[in-house]
């Protein structure tokens, strides 16, 4: 990773084009060869960049550019396309460069086996009287993330999501029908249970018999009064 701080003058060609006037802005070049350009603001997004595949190349300023102040020039072309980013430097403040290492990747708080933990533990937020009988419960077609029992008698599967959508609704109703096969666990029925459900994906676990339950991971962590709510 290098970093380099300098004022500079930003032109892009190509699909489209854009221009940024000289100013001081903090310049990325990362091991893949990609660059991008960022102002001291804005958040995460760069004011413009070049992704992979692209080469830079360093060039000697024009003469009318070296009579306007410019030091050198970086002229980085994608490999794929005829985009060219053209990055002229007046003044240099910093430029260093770091090895990184190796990237091992986002490790997301709040993902699907927490959830599905968090609400093992709390059973009745997904219904009066219901208790767990097994998370991962085993069928033919894989694992039903938790299985409970209503006061009743009857077992409840629940389909955990970080987001539902309704890949996760024809999911567990695929479980659905295959448990309620058995005698022992007869009548069975669904809840479809994530951080956000998408409109259609409950539209369709509705048709289908199915509540939502749409799961708030900081109450459930008790680190706020938050309720959960059952649609």
């Amino acid at each position: 990773m290098r970093l380099v701080v300098a004022r500079c003058e930003v032109s892009y060609s190509g699909r489209l084009t854009a221009y940024l006037p000289p100013a001081r802005r903090l310049l990325l070049v990362k091991a893949d060869g990609s660059v991008l350009v960022h102002a001291d603001g804005g958040s995460y997004k760069p004011l413009n960049w070049m992704n992979p595949p692209c080469k830079m190349r360093l060039s000697e300023p024009t003469v009318a550019e070296a009579s306007q102040g410019v030091e050198t020039i970086w002229e980085v072309t994608h490999s794929k396309t005829d985009d060219r980013l053209r990055v002229s430097l007046y003044e240099t403040l910093h430029d260093s460069a770091f090895e990184l290492g190796e990237e091992p990747g986002l490790v997301k708080d709040g993902v699907e086996a927490h959830l599905q933990a968090l609400l093992a533990e709390q059973a009745e937020l997904a219904g009066p009287g219901l208790r767990l009988i097994r998370r991962e419960y085993p069928t033919a077609i894989g694992p039903v993330d938790l299985l409970l029992r209503d006061p009743a008698g009857g077992t409840v599967a629940v389909e955990v999501k970080r987001r539902g959508e309704i890949d996760g609704v024809e999911q567990l109703t695929r479980y659905v029908e295959l448990l309620n096969r058995d005698p022992q666990l007869q009548p069975v029925r669904g809840i479809f249970a994530a951080q956000s459900i998408k409109p259609q994906a409950r539209v369709l676990a509705q048709d289908r018999g199915m509540e939502c339950l749409v799961l708030d991971y900081d109450a459930m962590r008790q680190m706020d009064d938050g309720m959960l709510r059952l649609f």
